[in-house]
C-alpha cells in the first residue's frame, strides 16, 4: 500500500509551523514564511515552483528532490489552498500557485463547502472533499494507485491525519528563526504514544532535518 508522507515542512526553533493571521498578503501568517527560507534557493524549489533556473544544490535541495519523488496524489486543508473561508463566493481564487501549479497530480482539498474539480494547467486537479480526512485518503490512495501520497498542510490538517496515526513519515525542517506566536505542530500531540520515532537527521546550514517514522 502507498505511503502517507508529509515532507519539507517547516517549524521554527519555538515550535511554530505557521504564523498568525493568514492573509493575501501574509500567506504564511504574520512572518510566516520566514520559517521556508532554507527551501527558496533550493534549485528544485526555483524550477518547479517557479519556473526559473539556477539555484542551489546540496542536502538541502536533495531533500526537496525527494519530497516530490514517487508522489502519485497530494492531500491539503483549506488553509493551504487559499485564504478565502466559509461558503465559496465565485470560483475566481485557484489557489496561490497561479496558472501552473508544481503538483502535477490530482490534489484533494479538504473543506465543508462543496466546489466543482479545478483542472490547471501541468496535470493538477484540484478536487474538493467536503467528507472525512479518512474519505480524502481513500480518494487519493486511489487516485495515487502504487505511488504514496503527499499530506501538504496546513498545520490542523496534519494534526487531525497525526492523531489519526495515518502519517507514515514526517520530514520536519527546523530553521533557525523564532515567530513567537502562530499555529504549533505539536500541540496537545502527543508523538511519542502515537508510534513516532525519529529515524534520520541532517544539518545544513540553513535548517536542521528530522525524519520521523511511524512504527507499529
Amino acid at each position: 500500500m502507498s505511503q502517507l508522507r508529509v515532507s519539507c515542512f517547516s517549524i521554527s526553533l519555538d515550535g511554530f509551523a505557521a504564523g498568525p493571521e493568514q492573509s493575501l498578503e501574509n500567506p504564511m501568517g504574520i512572518n510566516g514564511m520566514e520559517i521556508h527560507d532554507w527551501v527558496f534557493p533550493t534549485a528544485t524549489f526555483r524550477r518547479r515552483v517557479l519556473g526559473q533556473e539556477g539555484g542551489e544544490t546540496g542536502a538541502d535541495d536533495d531533500l526537496v528532490v525527494r519530497g516530490f519523488e514517487n508522489v502519485g496524489a497530494w492531500i491539503m486543508g483549506r488553509n493551504m489552498f487559499g485564504p478565502v473561508r466559509g461558503p465559496w463566493r465565485d470560483e475566481s481564487w485557484k489557489g496561490w500557485w497561479g496558472d501552473s501549479p508544481p503538483f502535477h497530480s490530482p490534489v484533494f482539498v479538504l473543506t465543508h463547502h462543496v466546489r466543482d474539480p479545478i483542472e490547471m494547467p501541468g496535470g493538477t486537479t484540484f478536487h474538493f472533499v467536503t467528507q472525512s480526512i479518512h474519505a480524502a485518503l481513500e480518494r487519493a490512495r486511489e487516485a495515487a494507485g502504487e505511488k504514496d501520497v503527499r499530506l501538504g498542510g496546513g498545520v490542523a490538517t496534519i494534526q487531525q491525519y497525526l492523531r489519526a496515526q495515518l502519517v507514515d513519515e514526517l520530514h520536519l525542517a527546523i530553521t533557525p528563526v523564532l515567530l513567537g506566536a502562530g499555529e504549533r505542530l505539536f500541540s496537545g500531540i502527543d508523538m511519542r504514544a502515537l508510534g513516532y520515532r525519529c529515524v534520520e537527521k541532517a544539518v545544513t546550514d540553513r535548517a536542521t532535518h528530522l525524519v520521523l517514522q511511524r512504527r507499529d
